[in-house]
């Protein structure tokens, strides 16, 4: 009997400042608006984290930095309404709030029962990938950026798993290792969240591109990328899968006309008896407020605009009632 899990991938969840404040007036269940179902209708999900879960106020001032994002500790339940099962804390913000706001947050995660990696109280802690079971499948997940360097972990010190990108990268050696020490110790599915690259970059670097290829090379099934709030391309590389950049999802950042950083997908990957065999793409629009799936012209621009950015790789993404769709079957 063939078992079908199904996996969602989301871009940043940023849920400080206007949603914070929002929180105070409105459900956690209201920011996810009709896309609530879809998620929870999933084994669960997996997105970046863009910001601490703490009560902290106390601000980075180690080096320059002009945005400072904090979500109350109540703010966790936006995250477990919707099923989220894995965050990743590599990224630029989520030291925003100092050692404290990033000790806070794992320990408010833990609390809720939700998966994450990339940062930690030192470097080995930080580098640590988690394994999370779902519906009897085993994810393991390695958690990584290039955003931020003073927010790098030591060896003695708390912070971020950050690495160099290429596709000649010193970190590979140890994503190798770690891939292939959760596929001894069970998982199914290895996927690398990865919080990399400048904001607003409609598709990636040869650099990047050489890097994600390298990963998969290297043991990762998925690369789950994000860090450019708008959605990029998707690639195929050998049995792998690279997802660029999966863009936003819930935040209340300024709108960028030209950019569309408001439109996005939600990302349904289907794993039969261990296998990858579909990846469905629903469109969403972000603002404003809540999220909602895509309808009309917004429906077939979102759509359009990815089938665009997937024909530089060849990508045989095709369009369906509900969005796009991606077959994986060997």
């Amino acid at each position: 009997m063939t078992s079908t899990v199904t996996l969602a991938f989301l871009g940043d969840l940023m849920l400080g400042r206007g949603v914070n404040r929002m929180l105070r007036r409105k459900t956690p269940e209201w920011f996810w608006g009709d896309t609530l179902p879809i998620l929870r209708g999933t084994a669960g999900v997996f997105a970046n984290l863009e910001c601490p879960l703490t009560a902290n106020h106390t601000q980075w001032r180690r080096t320059w930095k002009y945005f400072h994002f904090r979500a109350d500790p109540e703010a966790v339940e936006i995250l477990r309404c919707a099923n989220v099962r894995f965050v990743c804390l590599a990224n630029n913000h989520i030291l925003d709030f100092e050692t404290a706001g990033l000790l806070d947050t794992r320990r408010i995660l833990d609390a809720a029962g939700i998966g994450h990696a990339g940062a930690g109280r030192d470097m080995a802690e930080a580098a640590a990938p988690v394994q999370i079971d779902l519906a009897g499948l085993r994810v393991g997940v390695i958690a990584a950026t290039d955003n931020m360097r003073a927010f790098r972990a030591t060896p003695e010190g708390p912070g971020t798993h950050l690495i160099d990108i290429g596709a000649a990268s010193s970190a590979l050696g140890p994503i190798r290792d770690a891939a292939a020490a959760l596929r001894r110790d069970g998982a199914g599915l290895v996927v690398l969240s990865i919080h990399w690259g400048p904001n607003m970059r409609r598709r990636p670097s040869d650099e990047f591109r050489g890097f994600a290829h390298a990963a998969i090379d290297n043991g990762i099934d998925v690369l789950h990328g994000h860090s450019a709030h708008v959605f990029q391309g998707i690639e195929r590389h050998g049995r792998g899968l690279i997802l660029y950049d999966t863009g936003n999802f819930i935040d209340d950042y300024w709108k960028f006309p030209f950019r569309h950083d408001n439109w996005s997908f939600i990302f349904l990957l289907d794993v039969e008896d261990g296998r990858m065999t579909r990846l469905r793409l629903v469109p969403v629009l972000l603002h404003p407020w809540p999220v909602s799936p895509a309808k009309g012209d917004t429906f077939n621009a979102i759509n359009a605009r990815m089938a665009g950015r997937c024909a530089s790789y060849d990508t045989p993404i095709i369009a369906t009632s509900g969005g796009m769709e991606l077959p994986l079957g060997s």
